[in-house]
């Protein structure tokens, strides 16, 4: 019996993937903190009955002084039910890398929005973690997810860039638009570092897809859109937005149809004291587009508003007994 040999297989060497895996990891991992929040948890059915929980994560140092940008599911716990309830943080414990010693932080402010929170600890002359530019990351290049995982202090994965601006919602209700990789990032790794090949922050991470079927499905909030959130909760401990003051309901095609009403948001409450209330906007009327920007829900107006700035004015199409106008409105600070 005769083989023909149709082609040959060239070896690849792998140590120049290695070479890029160790510089990256060696250089972020001074920048990475481990996070140790503890919460007190109250029955609802035991009165007095209380005990102490702990949730741990993982933080980026922002600041030589200890500024740690980290992620706000791990300050502000959810986890409450009918059966008990959860407090907000009580303390929180930071331990730097090759550093067994717990540094309480203060929590310097929190954004449930962007899932963002900042901390900080009283020590100067930490490692920086270096900022790459997020916008400019391309799918299928090198990524590592740096963290904290399951306790597993200064733990790192490595994998790629499987998507950019893949819009994911959280168990929490809120919409990201977030880098994807399949670094496995698991429970203790939210709030630390996806880096590039040059060991570079390119996002936080800060969730991943799980459950039958489902692999290396993970998620960084990129870190471009964090830098502004970061500034805001160090200068006022909460994030500066512009608002209207409206509460309004997204018409779907059946139910604009069946009311013969154009496609856009009912306007259903308008708040007291807001900018909305000031205009010439009323309840019952409907908002089709903003700054000549169509818009069917709220999420598609909330959008565009978030790229104002407080004191800016928008206007707004709205539709009211079968005639539409324009309504000019000046964003006001959120409360």
């Amino acid at each position: 019996m005769k083989f023909l040999i149709l082609g040959t297989v060239d070896f690849v060497s792998l140590n120049n993937y290695s070479d890029t895996a160790t510089f990256a990891a060696n250089k972020v991992l001074p920048s990475i903190v481990g996070i140790t929040v503890e919460y007190t948890v109250t029955s609802n059915f035991i009165q007095g009955m209380s005990g102490l929980a702990s949730a741990e994560g993982s933080g980026i140092i922002m600041s030589a002084d200890g500024y740690i940008l980290t992620n706000n599911h791990i300050i502000n716990s959810a986890d409450s039910s009918v059966y008990y309830e959860v407090s907000e943080a009580t303390k929180v414990y930071v331990y730097l890398y090759n550093d067994e010693t717990p540094y309480e932080a203060q929590i310097i402010g929190t954004d449930e929005e962007t899932d963002l929170a900042v901390i900080k600890i009283e020590k100067e002359g930490l490692t920086t973690a270096e900022l790459a530019d997020s916008s400019a990351i391309k799918i299928g290049e090198f990524a590592m997810a740096v963290g904290n995982p399951l306790g597993m202090e200064s733990s790192v994965t490595s994998g790629i860039i499987s998507a950019v601006d893949r819009v994911v919602d959280s168990e929490a209700g809120n919409t990201f638009t977030l880098i994807q990789t399949d670094a496995a990032i698991n429970s203790g790794n939210s709030g630390g570092a996806l880096v590039n090949s040059e060991g570079k922050v390119i996002g936080i991470n800060t969730l991943k897809l799980s459950g039958t079927g489902i692999e290396g499905m993970g998620f960084a909030i990129p870190i471009n859109d964090t830098l502004n959130i970061y500034k805001d909760l160090i200068e006022h401990g909460k994030v500066l937005r512009p608002y209207i003051g409206i509460a309004g309901i997204d018409l779907d095609e059946r139910t604009a149809e069946y009311y013969k009403l154009p496609l856009g948001i009912y306007v259903k409450q308008i708040q007291s004291g807001s900018p909305a209330s000031s205009s010439e906007i009323k309840i019952g009327d409907i908002i089709t587009a903003i700054n000549s920007t169509e818009v069917t829900t709220m999420d598609e107006l909330n959008t565009i508003k978030n790229k104002k700035n407080i004191g800016d004015k928008v206007i707004l199409d709205i539709y009211r007994n079968n005639e539409t106008k324009k309504v000019e409105i000046t964003l006001g600070e959120e409360p």
